[in-house]
């Protein structure tokens, strides 16, 4: 009896000391003790983050978080640390980050008041807008000429709410993920693909005949691309933040930018005056 009259009691002291059922570990504690930052990314939306002909998982985002987030990581934990990828989708994202299998999402996740509901996001990194990739020729030149026609997307996407909501006259076809969807488009089974319009000219130049493709239409949404990580964690956002505006500020931003989307990147898309401009707002310049 004596004996467990001193286990109840064990019990009961502890309890104040106890996780809340459903708390959250601390992002920072766990990297610590893991040695890892684990991030959600793309293997086929170039040239964000995707598999390259060498098998190597390389993007624009990933360069992102080695070069700037990384470093302030170290810097909170104290020691070294090593960057882990898993494949992300659009649909997989949050359910990645609420089961704790990952600790950030970085590819192309465009920050919304909805999914703020769910999850905190970093800083601006990249800002596009939805447009259309067609067979060169098309009679589809915007987002006005869409009506009847069927046009893919990939499933839970900004740009499928988009279309779903405010253009219910297409026939909207939704993909698991940018490959699917343009091989659709590729078969004819579909006669647009609509995505952010950076992640389609990504798409046209890696196509093995980019000539036979056209990006089109005006942007007909506003899509900021930002980390997202689990809500609540102020560190962790803190942290990447900082990884962030450190790149902004010292121009290491712009030298990843340069080598993924300049003259002879992968993807060239200068950045216009506007969008540096709204990207550097952020940070007060």
């Amino acid at each position: 009896m004596k004996r467990m009259l001193l286990v109840m009691l064990a019990l009961v002291l502890a309890l104040p000391f106890a996780a809340p059922a459903g708390a959250q570990p601390d992002t920072l504690d766990k990297i610590k003790q893991s040695g890892a930052l684990t991030i959600g990314t793309r293997t086929g939306s170039p040239p964000f983050a995707y598999v390259n002909k060498n098998n190597e998982w390389v993007g624009f985002s990933i360069d992102l978080v080695e070069r700037l987030v990384k470093p302030e990581v170290e810097k909170a934990v104290g020691k070294s640390i090593k960057i882990e990828k898993k494949e992300s989708t659009p649909q997989s994202r949050i359910p990645l980050l609420a089961n704790n299998s990952v600790d950030l999402i970085a590819e192309t996740m465009t920050d919304t008041p909805q999914r703020r509901e769910s999850v905190d996001f970093s800083l601006t990194f990249f800002y596009t807008g939805a447009q259309f990739l067609v067979k060169k020729g098309s009679p589809i030149k915007g987002v006005n000429d869409i009506a009847g026609k069927r046009i893919a997307s990939q499933q839970g996407s900004t740009n499928a709410k988009i279309i779903r909501e405010k253009y219910p006259q297409a026939q909207l076809r939704e993909f698991p993920d940018q490959p699917a969807a343009f091989q659709a488009l590729a078969q004819g089974q579909v006669e647009a693909y609509t995505n952010d319009g950076i992640q389609l000219a990504g798409l046209k130049a890696k196509a093995p005949n980019p000539g036979d493709w056209e990006v089109v239409g005006d942007f007909y949404s506003e899509e900021p691309y930002g980390m997202a990580m689990r809500k609540g964690d102020a560190k962790f956002k803190a942290t990447v933040d900082a990884g962030l505006k450190h790149g902004f500020e010292s121009g290491k931003y712009f030298e990843i930018y340069e080598k993924w989307f300049g003259p002879k990147g992968d993807v060239p898309y200068p950045t216009t005056p506007q969008v540096k401009a709204y990207l550097l707002k952020q940070i007060g310049k």
